[in-house]
């Protein structure tokens, strides 16, 4: 056998260990990387059929975020837009925009505007956006300043440790129920001593103990 093999041929079977030891390092840290939340997400912003500004129809407008998601205080779905909700105004109000042509289009067949969802739960998560929101959890805490954005982008990874991290501190992100929909608003804790005090109150009166277990998001 000697002489079918030269003697470095001894160290070949631990040279293939390392070298996969190797391999299983770096498709790890490049799973890691690229295909975390953080990354996969954060700075998604899909062209929309619609070139729908927030900053202009909440500064400059005024519209309230429930004028358009209607459901987000009653469903455990943020619903979006339909045709008529947008024709409300745009029936009188730059009624021949061509950018406006889809949302004519969709009223006319009576079928959604084909928005493209930005911000989707995954099947294996359960997620109720009327209990967050009715609990003084503003959508800013997961959307971020869509009030300022021109084009709605991902800006939170919303991975099991970002919700995480909020379900263990909830008082950390709680403001006042009428400033949840506000989001300018200051969360409690930063609004001084008083902000704290009523965050505790809060944290008491509404019994909030959020699930930190595997069953209470993934049912």
């Amino acid at each position: 056998m000697s002489k079918l093999f030269p003697k470095s041929a001894n160290k070949l079977p631990l040279q293939i260990i390392i070298y996969l030891g190797l391999l299983a390092g770096i498709a790890t840290a490049g799973v890691t990387y690229y295909m975390t939340p953080k990354y996969s997400r954060v700075g998604y912003a899909p062209v929309q059929p619609v070139p729908f500004s927030h900053a202009q129809h909440v500064q400059e407008v005024g519209l309230d975020c429930r004028y358009c998601h209607s459901n987000v205080e009653k469903s455990g779905h943020s619903n979006v837009p339909s045709a008529q909700t947008c024709m409300n105004c745009h029936s009188i109000i730059k009624v021949d925009s061509p950018l406006l042509a889809p949302v004519r289009e969709s009223y006319e067949k009576n079928t959604p505007v084909p928005w493209v969802w930005i911000h989707q739960t995954p099947d294996y998560a359960y997620f109720n956006h009327a209990i967050h929101v009715n609990r003084g959890v503003s959508c800013v805490e997961c959307h971020g300043k869509v009030n300022e954005m021109d084009t709605v982008k991902h800006t939170q990874p919303l991975s099991m440790g970002f919700c995480i991290e909020c379900h263990r501190n909830p008082e950390q992100r709680l403001r006042d129920p009428k400033d949840v929909f506000n989001l300018d608003s200051k969360r409690l804790v930063d609004q001084g001593p008083e902000g704290v005090k009523l965050a505790d109150k809060f944290m008491h009166d509404w019994k909030l103990m959020p699930p930190q277990s595997c069953s209470g998001c993934h049912r």
